[in-house]
């Protein structure tokens, strides 16, 4: 069976390996786990581009111990233009192309302010450095995935004429294969601009101009105005209490508030094994009590219709809890929530720890790539509707629905956990099969690499029901069924219908342990 890995001197894991070994060599510079966590999100958005980009979104968990843990919000905000009139000739926000980009790529000032917020860590490198190796991969050429490989064929009818797509991801107009070498000279030149002039040219400098510019052109809402006005956000993250720990995550507009509510409403039911019946249709009914509350309430901070905080006191928990039935599935399905993403975790030598969360959306975004910088830009404002009475009704700077939310848990213990993972609607789902089969006894990475479940759809699927890995016993299957739930089996044994999962985790004792994904291209690299 796979271990954890262990280290004493820093741990770093992400789903790419070059993306872990960007950061391990950080914290071997004597660095922090955010200037670590910085370097490994610039390389990870050129050598796994299907799956995020600096013109994405994304989400910082950032603990110190002896302090309460600070979050980081860096999502975009639509467009000044971005209203129902803009989309009249639609019945929908189109998905691809430069109408699906339509909210500000909050990312990059997102490692900015976890710059800022963390100075007096003093930092070590300048960010000629901490960019280096991204910057290095996409002049040299990064090897070509088999995720990457396998995205491009499967989504080239919907990619393939949006503008700039084909240039950067089609080298010679044809889908790249697995082991493929796939250069991206103007996201180096992007990136060099930003070592040399400062992660606010994004934003407000010579950058910014260019890349509006392009946008405007393309037919994108997005405006200058809209980059200048653009700031990431430190925020109070949500929290929960369970028995033996607490756990903290993101608040609207990410669905950080299912991931905790899904751990909350579990934790009250007592069960005390992982693996069995009782876990697994344990968890999967408290998913669908977590969502039905997600839906109604989680959306852009300013329009949230209640303190999400307040809907993880312990008596609300308790009656939820109650509301599951431990021998029948609930009917289901509901409207589910599409997604591609990287999570990566960070703990250096200090115990300071970090869970990041950065994303476009689908895979390859809105598939736009300015073609002036070489910046694939998202498509996460597709999550708004143009139903004016609608949750996430489209009005111009609204912060959009968002699947991600990077967790931590503090143990009573002193244990510092950094989880997460991609995967649209099975990032909270997979997020409590990890942590409950942790806490229940399992082995880091056996918690990682175990057989996991999706209730609902994700990378596209149009199924929402209760999809198992094939490793699942037969016996465990037949009972998820004689109790109700919409069984569909995967051909696979490790399916990245599940997503890229891993963790982070530092004992009391100063020992660290980490787990990858096997399902991912990833790896722990420690010091």
């Amino acid at each position: 069976m796979l271990k954890a890995t262990h280290a004493t001197g820093g741990l770093f894991v992400a789903p790419h390996h070059l993306a872990a070994q960007a950061g391990r060599d950080v914290l071997k510079a004597g660095c922090s786990a955010v200037e670590a966590m910085v370097a490994a999100a610039a390389t990870i958005a050129v050598v796994y581009p299907h799956m995020n980009a600096i013109g994405g979104d994304g989400f910082w968990l950032i603990h110190e111990p002896g302090k309460k843990p600070i979050a980081i919000d860096a999502c975009g905000n639509s467009a000044a233009l971005a209203d129902r009139d803009f989309y009249a000739d639609h019945a929908q926000i189109p998905s691809r192309g430069p109408l699906a980009a339509l909210t500000v790529a909050g990312t990059v000032d997102g490692w900015a302010q976890a710059l800022a917020q963390t100075a007096h860590w003093q930092p070590q490198l300048s960010l000629t450095e901490l960019l280096a190796d991204a910057i290095g991969h996409a002049r040299r050429g990064i090897v070509v995935s088999r995720s990457q490989a396998h995205l491009t064929r499967t989504k080239l009818a919907e990619l393939q004429h949006v503008p700039g797509f084909a240039e950067v991801y089609l080298p010679g107009g044809q889908p790249p294969r697995e082991g493929d070498v796939l250069r991206q000279p103007a996201l180096a030149d992007t990136l060099q601009r930003l070592a040399d002039a400062g992660l606010d040219d994004f934003y407000r400098g010579e950058l910014a101009a260019r890349m509006a510019a392009d946008l405007e052109r393309l037919g994108s809402p997005l405006r200058l105005s809209d980059l200048q006005h653009y700031h990431a956000r430190v925020v109070e993250p949500l929290s929960v209490r369970l028995h033996d720990a607490t756990l903290y995550n993101m608040p609207p507009p990410t669905q950080g508030l299912a991931s905790l509510l899904i751990l909350g409403i579990f934790d009250k039911l007592g069960i005390d094994q992982a693996d069995g019946f009782a876990h697994v249709h344990g968890l999967v009914e408290s998913t669908k009590q977590a969502f039905l509350i997600r839906d109604r309430v989680v959306t852009d901070p300013a329009r949230v219709p209640v303190d999400p905080q307040s809907l993880l006191a312990d008596a609300n928990l308790q009656r939820l809890a109650e509301k599951i039935d431990t021998h029948q599935a609930l009917p289901w399905p509901q409207p589910a929530q599409p997604g591609d993403t990287i999570w990566m975790g960070c703990i250096d030598a200090q115990g300071r720890a970090v869970s990041f969360i950065q994303s476009v959306y689908w895979e390859f975004g809105s598939g736009v790539v300015l073609p002036s910088t070489g910046v694939a830009w998202q498509n996460r404002g597709i999550s708004f509707s143009l139903d004016p009475a609608a949750l996430q009704s489209l009005e111009p700077g609204r912060k959009p629905f968002h699947t991600l939310n990077p967790a931590l848990a503090l143990f009573d213990d002193g244990r510092t956990l950094s989880y997460g993972t991609m995967g649209g609607e099975g990032q909270p789902q997979t997020q409590a099969a990890v942590l409950s089969r942790y806490r229940l006894g399992s082995d880091l990475q056996a918690a990682v690499s175990a057989p996991r479940w999706l209730l609902g759809r994700t990378w596209g699927d149009i199924s929402t029901t209760l999809k198992l890995e094939s490793r699942f016993p037969n016996e465990l299957v037949e009972q998820l069924r004689q109790a109700g739930h919409i069984v569909e089996q995967l051909d696979e044994a490790f399916s990245d219908t599940m997503g890229h999962a891993g963790a982070v985790l530092r004992n009391a004792n100063g020992v660290l342990e980490g787990a990858a994904d096997p399902r991912s291209d990833g790896s722990v690299c420690g010091l």
